[in-house]
């Protein structure tokens, strides 16, 4: 590769003052920060990501370049965060502090999902990706709006060929996300 690990040449000085946990066989590249709290299982962060204090990268998770993932975020096994390098006017894929982002989803393309929301496993959010409130019928695209709970979904299109949608099926705030479980939050 032309980018060395983060880790080359790192003794047990380093590993103390860095701060976080890194688990053998996780992949984070040298310009990627990590900050102190932060827990990476077998995972990939590419060039230029920004990983926040207390969050958990999961089992195969993959945080792209110049993603940005907040505090306190816990990315599922398998989530994949999409990165960005060209062009250069692009804007970064960014999860804000307090996400839950639940197994096998992806955000990509520059989404931003908003703080406190929860992504339940198997959404996938790209800037074409039709976001629909349930109880409201607003059609949004490339952002979850704060304390999102946010499902896979579908709509019928004019032909009846159902296609695919992210469903935000009820929205949160901090009183009722320390009350309730992710789990809890999920189930309708």
């Amino acid at each position: 590769d032309k980018v060395d690990s983060k880790f080359k040449g790192w003794g047990a000085s380093d590993w103390k003052t860095a701060g976080f946990r890194a688990v053998p066989n996780c992949v984070v590249r040298k310009s990627a920060f990590i900050a102190p709290g932060v827990v990476l299982m077998p995972s990939f962060v590419n060039l230029g990501a920004y990983v926040d204090e207390g969050t958990m990268v999961d089992t195969w998770a993959t945080v792209g370049s110049c993603a940005q993932i907040g505090k306190n975020v816990h990315l599922s096994g398998g989530v994949g965060i999409g990165g960005v390098l060209e062009p250069m006017q692009a804007g970064p894929t960014i999860i804000e502090d307090n996400c839950f982002i639940g197994a096998r989803s992806e955000v990509v393309e520059g989404c931003i999902v908003r703080e406190g929301s929860v992504l339940g496993m198997g959404v996938f959010i790209g800037q074409s990706t039709k976001i629909v409130d349930r109880e409201t019928g607003e059609v949004m695209y490339g952002e979850v709006p704060s304390g999102s709970v946010v499902v896979a979904g579908s709509m019928p299109s004019k032909n009846g060929v159902n296609l695919y949608c992210a469903v935000i099926v009820k929205r949160v705030d901090e009183k009722t996300r320390s009350k309730t479980s992710i789990n809890e939050l999920l189930r309708d």
